[in-house]
């Protein structure tokens, strides 16, 4: 049995390949759909299961907080006795002194590394063990590479001047000098509403509407849709941008779809997003004021105005009185200073949204605060 963490691009390719081989594969992804592992042929589960249940562990998703040691003593501790583990990914993911002591204890069987958590690496507690094999990263400086790599920058080079062609942009589709001026504008709100929406989704995304209404939905939607997917799957992929969103969204089988309409409602323009998860469905809008700049006009049908600011505070809670106060009293005791304060409610005693932007970062401890006031939810950090 083949656990695969992180099962994108490459961990796809890696579970076809290990399927030809007869492996049984199970797969740890938060984004990957129900549907995509089917297609796979892949179980999918969760993390302590995968590490229960595997023979062979590699693993294939990028560094982020997230995943920084995920591999780590405790992890080593639920493996099987006899394990092996593959590491081709990032260094950072695995905690190499845990893995070291794991392979002289006898629990793992052995390890293949490329990536280390210091670069170049001179050092490592795996270096010299027996049944490790390690190897340096540098595919790409190899003498072949480096000249195909020449010649598709020579050929793509000639295709521009040729034929004005852009091909494989580093960050962002092909828009033209002409519509810019109108575009940035909203490739700023589409991202923003992607990253809205991304860091409050906690389980697995099957699929997406973003809905373009009145002037917007005349424009180059092609990127304003790449923008918003870049927003989306970057809090928990954080090497996406502009150009690959839509072939990772793709990869994980999160179904985007698309709708332009004429004006609707008191705003004449505006962007929509809703996202569908395992769990629930929930939504998101925005537009662009003549200001040019992007405000949030309704989140989960509940119509606010809010403008996106570095450092916010989302908050969920039951609409009850005293609690505006019970909030500011503890940020100002917690000197959280506050520079906007928005609010909404879907009706009378039910649902609220509270949207903060303040000063600086909130840290944990005042998370934890906020989350244990009365009527609270849900409360959130997040970051534009």
């Amino acid at each position: 049995t083949l656990g695969i963490i992180g099962c994108g691009n490459i961990g796809s390719i890696v579970a076809e390949r290990a399927i030809g081989l007869r492996m049984k594969v199970v797969a740890f992804d938060p984004f990957l759909s129900d549907e995509r592992a089917i297609q796979l042929g892949v179980d999918k589960v969760d993390l302590d299961e995968l590490l229960r249940r595997a023979d062979f562990i590699t693993l294939h998703t990028p560094l982020t907080d997230n995943t920084r040691n995920i591999i780590d003593a405790a992890a080593i501790a639920k493996m099987k006795k006899g394990v092996r583990v593959i590491n081709c990914a990032r260094g950072g993911l695995v905690v190499e002194e845990d893995l070291a002591a794991g392979i002289k204890d006898g629990k793992v069987a052995g390890a293949g590394f490329d990536v280390f958590v210091t670069e170049p690496a001179e050092s490592s507690p795996l270096f010299g063990l027996p049944n490790v094999v390690c190897t340096p990263h540098l595919g790409a400086s190899t003498t072949e590479a480096q000249e195909n790599v020449a010649v598709q920058v020579a050929e793509q080079m000639s295709d521009y001047l040729l034929d004005g062609a852009v091909t494989n942009a580093l960050n962002m589709p092909s828009i033209s000098a002409e519509e810019a001026v109108r575009l940035t504008p909203f490739v700023r709100l589409a991202e923003d509403l992607g990253s809205f929406a991304g860091q409050l989704t906690e389980s697995t995304l099957r699929g997406i509407t973003i809905e373009y209404a009145g002037e917007v939905a005349e424009m180059n939607t092609k990127a304003l849709t790449s923008a918003l997917l870049a927003g989306l799957l970057r809090p928990i992929l954080t090497e996406v941008n502009m150009v690959n969103a839509p072939v990772v969204a793709q990869g994980r089988g999160i179904a985007v779809d698309e709708v332009r309409q004429s004006q609707r409602g008191i705003f004449e323009t505006y962007i929509r997003l809703t996202v569908r998860t395992e769990r629930q469905e929930r939504s998101v809008a925005g537009t662009v004021f003549s200001d040019g700049k992007a405000r949030l006009i309704q989140i989960k049908g509940i119509s606010m105005e809010a403008s996106f600011g570095p450092h916010m505070l989302y908050i969920t809670n039951r609409d009850k009185p005293g609690f505006i106060g019970r909030l500011g009293t503890l940020l100002g005791a917690e000197e959280v200073n506050i520079a906007t304060f928005n609010l909404g409610r879907a009706a009378v005693g039910e649902e609220a949204i509270a949207l903060i932007e303040v000063d600086g970062p909130i840290d944990d401890a005042v998370l934890d605060k906020v989350m244990a006031l009365e009527g609270v939810v849900q409360a959130k950090r997040l970051r534009f």
